[in-house]
């Protein structure tokens, strides 16, 4: 039975992270929709369901969903190939329902499968990707859209080339609001009076100040005032009857045409993942280690695009970037991520032009903090001392791949990466034998694991072959509860062959009556007082050649 959430319980703290999730997600929202060839206002639309409908059906305390730069490229050649945006609402319609009948498959479990080191090293990823996209911006240097996290961008350049071209295009007002910005964000934590104060977000502080500096610069005529470019463009409606155009709806009539369906499909599919992946790094940051039922999150992603796309609104995923916000700001429950929803809402309808007064600069500081938090070098240092090799080489792959292509290649990669070392670890943890620790007229001992798989067969074969003529082997399954056939018939060929061939005398121990392998019973205690016997013998004849020495 699901505990019931007093969504009030936190209001305070949640309030004031709800603040901050909406500064950021504000330019994401209009920059995924510039990068989608989206009209500006579907990226708000779905930012604001995110919030309010999915924020509020959604069981995660943290996670925060709008509209994903993951789904940019496929948004823009979806509605340029489909021939209008209309036909391409339909496809996020259908993939909404889609998404619903997921979670009622269950098909949320999938989520359980992704490795923490994966996890992590998206997130670290992640991280770098922010820190790394929003220098250009905190410089005062603006081609590429807010919220890209692809390694290469729309305006042909990549990550790293971006961050060249900035020495040729300095603002010095974005820079000296940008420092500013960073300096209150900072400070904020540190001072003992300001820690105190939980209502005012320092974020909202930080946008107020580079906002009224910015005032004084113009109206001064200062050579440090920021540019209409270089701030944020939201689009105001003058007119009743332009408001009346900003919704739009489905094209029902393409219902028939095979790329809708086609289009439906990858966006359930990419969408899907893209959350379950959020979901599990949102649980991970969570400091309460609460966990989330991801198939009520499919039901809830699914209903929330198909509310979405009726009302003209981009599709939707849980998001990292603004998840992490949420998390920094210090958000208690999901009702941060509604009232980011709520204020995305009256904002656009109330105070439109006082949004296009902030600073793209001023958000970049923001996001330069959240980027951090991610990339931390401390988590970096504890793969590195966890594991060096099972842990830390797929969590430094995914990391790298992350920021050298994007979130879903890179997290492939690291799965991949990840499930070769399982394999690896899996053969080497099937048996116990060593064939060093081997003295001649030794009875040789190999104790199966509890699960002897497919995969193990290789190692378990090589073991096998290496067994000197004349040996005495015991190859003991008593611990074992399952065994692959493959492995059974390798175990019987060598005893009925190979084993003959070399005068090796094979005693098997343990095995079920099923497995059709003869076990010889009553071996185990004579074998293990001969072992015990040889083994005496031996120390026996070292103490005989100590004395010999002596004498």
């Amino acid at each position: 039975m699901t505990k019931k959430i007093n969504l009030f319980a936190n209001l305070k703290s949640d309030f004031a992270s709800g603040l901050v999730v909406f500064l950021v997600a504000l330019p994401l929202c209009l920059g995924i929709a510039l990068a989608s060839g989206a009209p500006l206002f579907s990226g708000i639309i779905s930012g604001i369901i995110g919030g309010i409908v999915v924020g509020y059906l959604s069981q995660s305390h943290l996670s925060v969903s709008g509209p994903a730069a993951g789904l940019t490229a496929i948004v823009l050649t979806a509605i340029t190939d489909l021939g209008s945006f209309t036909a391409f609402l339909l496809a996020v319609l259908i993939a909404g329902i889609i998404q619903l009948i997921l979670g009622f498959l269950k098909a949320g479990t999938i989520s359980n499968y992704f490795p923490n080191n994966v996890i992590e090293g998206m997130l670290a990823g992640i991280g770098v990707i922010i820190i790394l996209k929003q220098i250009p911006h905190a410089f005062g240097y603006d081609p590429d859209f807010e919220g890209d996290e692809s390694f290469f961008q729309p305006d042909g350049e990549n990550t790293f080339s971006e961050i060249f071209h900035i020495f040729n295009h300095v603002q010095m007002g974005s820079i000296v609001i940008a420092l500013i910005s960073l300096a209150i964000l900072i400070l904020w934590n540190k001072v003992d009076f300001l820690k105190k104060i939980k209502l005012v977000p320092p974020a909202l502080v930080a946008v107020i100040v580079s906002i009224l500096l910015n005032e004084f610069f113009i109206q001064s005529g200062s050579n440090l005032a920021i540019a209409k470019e270089h701030l944020v463009s939201l689009p105001v409606p003058t007119t009743f009857e332009e408001f009346k155009n900003i919704i739009v709806y489905p094209d029902f009539a393409s219902i028939t045409n095979s790329k809708v369906w086609i289009v439906a499909v990858t966006i359930a599919v990419v969408a899907s993942i893209e959350t379950l992946l959020c979901i599990e790094a949102a649980d991970r940051m969570d400091a309460q280690k609460r966990y989330t039922n991801t198939n009520v999150e499919l039901k809830a992603q699914g209903i929330g695009n198909i509310i979405s796309s009726l009302l003209g609104g981009l599709p939707m995923t849980s998001v990292v970037v603004r998840t992490t916000a949420n998390n920094t700001a210090g958000a208690k429950s999901k009702m941060s991520a509604i009232i980011h929803g709520v204020l995305l809402l009256v904002s656009v309808l109330a105070i439109p032009s006082i949004l296009n007064k902030i600073p793209l600069a001023t958000l970049a500081a923001v996001l330069l903090l959240v980027g951090y938090k991610l990339a931390n070098p401390k988590t970096i240092k504890h793969f590195w001392d966890k594991d060096k090799i099972y842990q830390f080489i797929p969590f430094i792959f995914t990391f790298g791949a992350v920021v050298a292509t994007d979130l879903l290649k890179g997290v492939a990669l690291g799965m991949v990466i990840n499930i070769i070392f399982i394999l690896i670890g899996n053969s080497k943890r099937a048996y116990n034998f060593k064939i060093e620790d081997y003295h001649e007229g030794d009875i040789i001992h190999i104790d199966l694991a509890q699960e002897v798989s497919f995969l193990n067969k290789s190692a378990i074969k090589d073991t096998l072959n290496k067994i000197p003529e004349n040996s005495k082997v015991v190859i003991n399954a008593n611990a074992t509860v399952y065994i692959a056939h493959d492995v059974l018939d390798l175990i019987r060929e060598f005893k009925k062959i190979k084993a003959k061939e070399l005068n090796i005398n094979v005693k098997l121990v343990g095995f079920k009556e099923a497995y059709n392998l003869e076990n010889s019973d009553g071996y185990q205690n004579t074998v293990t007082i001969e072992h015990k016997y040889n083994v005496l013998k031996r120390k026996l004849e070292t103490i005989e050649n100590k004395n010999i020495i002596f004498k």
